[in-house]
């Protein structure tokens, strides 16, 4: 079992930046994939940026590169997502996910292990 709890959201101007934290409970931190999503209200989940367990591999939603960065850190157990030249289209509310433990997930509904989210809003 794995207890994801994200932190770091807040108000921004555009242009500006935001670091957002998912600390993870339980054993065997980097032997999880993690993900970073976003929602807003009437739409569905959006993929953002994931990790490999051994934080040597990255992905990026197209919408976000060049502006994000996905890290970890395993001494801390936490998955990091730093924001840089936030958008007003970046306003969501952030989720942190893991799948199960050694999988590799293609998409949303391979991650197993959800956070309740942290709100990000980014005005013009």
């Amino acid at each position: 079992q794995v207890q994801l709890v994200e932190s770091g959201g807040g108000l921004v101007q555009a242009g500006g930046s935001l670091r957002l934290s998912c600390a993870a409970s339980g054993q065997n931190f980097g032997t999880y994939y993690m993900g970073w999503f976003r929602q807003v209200p009437g739409k569905e989940r959006e993929f953002v940026a994931s990790i490999s367990g051994s934080g040597g591999s990255a992905d990026y939603a197209d919408s976000v590169k060049g502006r994000f960065a996905i890290s970890r850190d395993h001494a801390r157990s936490t998955v990091y997502l730093q924001m840089n030249s936030l958008k007003p289209e970046d306003t969501a509310v952030y989720f942190c996910a893991a799948p199960r433990k050694y999988y590799i997930p293609s998409d949303a509904k391979d991650y197993r292990y959800w956070g309740r989210g942290t709100q990000v809003t980014v005005s013009a």
